[in-house]
């Protein structure tokens, strides 16, 4: 049985949400000084902080979508990265902001990263993240950017989901993993 939206406890609101994502785009406005930019997107999770936070940069920019998975169906992640769909075009030279949800463990965007550098010389690869869990990494990988440091939660909402629901709620929000895993 999935969780009532009524026993989600709001994170982070949607105002706080707005207000930080503005706050990240003008930092990032001032690194690129209107430079042209291709945004990695890693769906599905990034999709409603990659939209929002595109609309405040003020440079050209491409945008790509790439699929990655660690977590399945659970509310820890797998430790295992699978790279669901990962095509992108021809980065050599560019400037690269890839785009997160959220970090843990730090192995899905360890995984993008080589890969990245593995396939391209590009110019500039930057990495974004709207939510930082430190307390789980696993690698010495720190978001360029990101929105909001969390602690131990499992968190649902804008953009983020647990099986798949809870991506549309337009906060960030936490429910007690055993509320989510019955």
């Amino acid at each position: 049985m999935k969780v009532k939206q009524s026993d989600i406890k709001i994170l982070f609101s949607e105002d706080q949400l707005t207000t930080r994502i503005k706050e990240i785009a003008a930092e990032m406005n001032s690194f690129y000084k209107g430079e042209e930019i291709c945004v990695i997107c890693v769906l599905k999770g990034a999709v409603m902080f990659t939209t929002e936070l595109v609309k405040h940069l003020d440079m050209p920019l491409t945008m790509e979508f790439i699929r990655l998975s660690s977590y399945g169906h659970s509310t820890s992640t797998s430790g295992k990265v699978n790279a669901v769909e990962i095509k992108l075009p021809d980065l050599n030279g560019k400037n690269v902001l890839i785009v997160e949800d959220i970090v843990d463990t730090g192995l899905t965007a360890k995984f993008l990263l080589d890969f990245i550098k593995c396939n391209f010389h590009t110019k500039s690869t930057k990495f974004a993240a709207l939510l930082d869990k430190k307390i789980f990494r696993r690698t010495d990988i720190e978001p360029d950017y990101y929105g909001f440091e969390i602690d131990d939660k499992f968190v649902v909402g804008y953009g983020l989901d647990y099986d798949g629901f809870y991506r549309n709620l337009k906060f960030i929000g936490y429910a007690d993993k055993s509320l989510l895993e019955n």
